[in-house]
């Protein structure tokens, strides 16, 4: 299974995100915000798209109406308050996504 972790820079939540669940799925990660923000062929890429918080579900919907629609989109409700890799951000990821796995397995 394919899935997009998505934050505002992609620099502490979904990078870290990636790497933490790449060896049990494919994984990519994108910001919202920054220099090079998520695109539409990095959306279509993915089986499942997650983002950090409500508020980038949002944002997707305004940038992307239409592929929106037709995507699983998922939040984790995990705060911008973490840095790359911090132990309690992996924790938290770890949980989140856990609880997740019955619904991504229904995919």
């Amino acid at each position: 299974m394919k899935l997009l972790f998505i934050c505002n820079q992609n620099q502490n939540r979904s990078k870290t995100a990636e790497e933490l669940f790449s060896d049990r799925f494919e994984t990519k990660s994108a910001g919202l915000y920054n220099e090079k923000p998520v695109t539409e062929k990095q959306l279509n890429w993915a089986d499942v798209v997650i983002v950090m918080g409500e508020e980038q579900r949002h944002e997707l919907s305004k940038r992307f109406p239409k592929l929106y629609m037709r995507k699983r989109i998922l939040s984790l409700d995990i705060p911008d308050v973490y840095h790359y890799n911090q132990p309690e951000l992996i924790e938290l990821l770890k949980n989140k996504v856990n609880e997740l796995l019955p619904i991504l397995a229904t995919r």
